[in-house]
């Protein structure tokens, strides 16, 4: 908390944008950034990856990121709600005009506004609005096939296949799947640039990869069933001279594809199919939550759901354990009475597990527990078992997690606008990454830059494959001859080397980076030091001083007991001393007399 308190202070000391460049990208060896490069924002990058929420939500480090998030649209951002509306409703129509004109030039002064974090982002999010329209336009088509039940057929001609016919491809979903194998190599490139262990870390990617992972392994299974479809349909076609397949006897696996869907597999490849794209559906839909941080309105409520996301985790491993030990008690306790009771609760584990999950909700009943024979033993011990479970969740730990959800959404509004802009700058941190700039579909098409990057990097890698080579050559050749005389040279140079060092950290000048830094750690101390002399005195620093007061009265009237002891023990000395001094000068005078 310190070092978190340390960090902000210093950034609000800042004057001018120099200080603050120097906080957000730290010491960057006076590097100018060209016009595809933009500042590193290592500081930045480290507190959202330690969580120093104010220093991410400070003016300061917000006008930054914003001036970036906006490159090359100054003019927008002074902009009214209503015509960056009608920006981002201009971009969503030109998209493949955009997308083209990027291919062509992309140095040019479009491309470079097309690279601009906010245009990618809306290009971004335009194409996954997109998508989510063609998933709803692919679910509008299925409305004709609600009319067919599961035990009719349809076909557009006598000799045709069922399974063709409903295991084909429509235009939406040919769309769809390019959307897909577009996020798909955008993954891709983000696990190269950024590395597998910082693509994990990431909640957000884990989604995307399970959202894509399933969409994968729901076309594929769709793809087989239609291609064992496509064979029963070539055998037809080849060996029955019937105008219709009524009245022909077919081998089975051939009539299994003629078969209406009731007479279908439980593993068929299109039933899984249908399953595992239902799941995709709805988590492309939950995909929407990552762009709502930037939205003012919507970033907090974003946060809050996260955040109870997580306290349900958290619940789960106390409702796991409370669960499974009274569907295991509840099942070892009428398994014995299967048949025997007026409903199958409790008899088989599936039924005991169905009947214990909804029961939470209020959808089981009572007669759960009863049964046909006069066990009243085992219906009592069922009645409390049953009443217990229903306190223990309902009452006691359902209630705990509503407590739980509120706090968490307590602290979320207290501090809102910190958790908000700490949420928002990670979104744009996203984006400022060079690279990435089309988004799916339109980056399956590789551009003239790829094709010149590409070439640019082979050449790179050709060029330090050749000198390795030539340097490994030398080695082995000279390795033997040179090998005395390279030590004392070696040994030369490394302390010529080693006194040019001490001579240039001796006489070396700070770097601008340095003298920011210092000025800004003096301004911090200053500032300390007067904090420190203006602070009021509380209650708490009164009470101290009263204690200190009275300590320091007891330890002076402590030495000066001391000191009155032994000022008596003088005095007495004195007096002993000077009686003993007036007897041997009264024996003196006798003595005197006497002579």
């Amino acid at each position: 908390m310190q070092c978190k308190d340390f960090v902000v202070g210093v950034l609000d000391l800042c004057r001018d944008t120099e200080e603050v460049e120097a906080i957000l990208n730290g010491d960057v060896n006076f590097q100018v950034w060209s016009d595809h490069h933009r500042p590193s924002l290592s500081r930045i990058k480290l507190a959202i990856k330690y969580e120093v929420k104010k220093f991410v939500a400070h003016p300061n480090c917000q006008q930054q990121l914003l001036t970036m998030w906006y490159e090359n649209l100054s003019g927008l951002r002074q902009q009214s709600i209503a015509v960056k509306f009608l920006a981002v409703f201009g971009v969503s129509l030109g998209l493949p005009f955009l997308a083209i004109a990027y291919w062509i030039a992309p140095c040019s002064k479009l491309g470079r506004t097309l690279r601009s974090p906010f245009m990618k982002f809306v290009a971004h999010a335009v194409s996954f609005t997109i998508f989510l329209g063609l998933l709803v336009v692919n679910a509008s088509d299925r409305f004709e096939g609600v009319k067919t039940l599961p035990n009719e057929t349809f076909t557009d001609y006598p000799k045709q296949i069922f399974r063709v016919k409903t295991t084909q491809f429509s235009w939406t979903e040919m769309l769809i799947m390019k959307w897909v194998l577009g996020m798909i190599w955008s993954e891709c490139k983000e696990i190269w640039e950024e590395g597998p262990r910082e693509y994990v870390l990431h909640l957000w990617n884990l989604l995307d990869f399970g959202m894509l992972s399933i969409f994968v392994a729901s076309f594929t299974a769709r793809f087989m069933a239609f291609l064992k479809a496509s064979e029963a349909q070539l055998y037809v076609d080849q060996h029955v001279q019937d105008d219709t397949l009524h009245n022909v006897s077919l081998p089975p696996e051939v009539a299994y594809f003629t078969y209406a869907r009731d007479k279908w597999w439980p593993s068929d490849p299109q039933i899984i199919s249908e399953g595992l794209y239902a799941i995709a559906v709805v988590l492309s839909f939950s995909r929407i939550a990552y762009i709502l941080p930037a939205n003012e309105s919507f970033g907090p409520l974003q946060i809050s759901l996260g955040r109870t996301v997580k306290d349900i985790f958290k619940f789960m491993v106390i409702f796991i354990m409370v669960f499974v030990a009274f569907m295991i008690g509840m099942f070892n306790l009428y398994s014995y009475y299967r048949g025997a009771k007026y409903n199958p609760a409790f008899t088989t584990v599936e039924e005991s597990f169905k009947t214990l999950f909804w029961s939470i909700f209020g959808l089981s009943e009572v007669i759960s527990v009863v049964l046909k024979y006069d066990h009243k033993f085992i219906e009592n011990i069922g009645y409390v078992l049953y009443g217990v479970y229903n306190v223990t969740m309902v009452v006691v730990l359902l209630n705990m997690l509503i407590a739980m959800i509120n706090n968490s959404y307590q602290e979320i509004e207290e501090d809102a606008d910190v958790e908000w802009k700490f949420a928002r700058a990670k979104l744009w941190l996203s984006y400022f990454d060079e690279g990435r700039t089309l988004p799916a579909p339109f980056n399956l098409v590789p551009s003239p830059k790829s094709f010149y990057y590409l070439i640019m990097r082979i050449k790179m890698c050709l060029i330090k494959l050749c000198k390795s080579k030539a340097k490994s050559c030398e080695n082995d050749l000279e390795m033997g001859m040179l090998n005395s005389k390279f030590r004392k040279t070696h040994y030369h140079a490394g302390m010529r080397n080693s006194e040019n060092l001490t001579a240039n950290n001796t006489y070396s000048k700070p770097t601008r980076y340095q003298k920011i830094m210092k000025r800004l750690i003096k301004r911090y101390v200053l500032k300390a030091q007067v904090d420190r002399e203006n602070d009021e005195v509380n209650e708490g620093e009164l009470k101290e001083i009263k204690q200190d007061i009275s300590s320091l009265r007891y330890e002076l009237l402590e030495e000066k007991s001391q000191a009155t002891g032994e000022l008596a023990d003088l005095i007495q000395q004195l007096s002993e001393k000077f009686g003993k001094n007036l007897n041997k000068d009264h024996l003196r005078v006798n003595k005197g007399k006497d002579i």
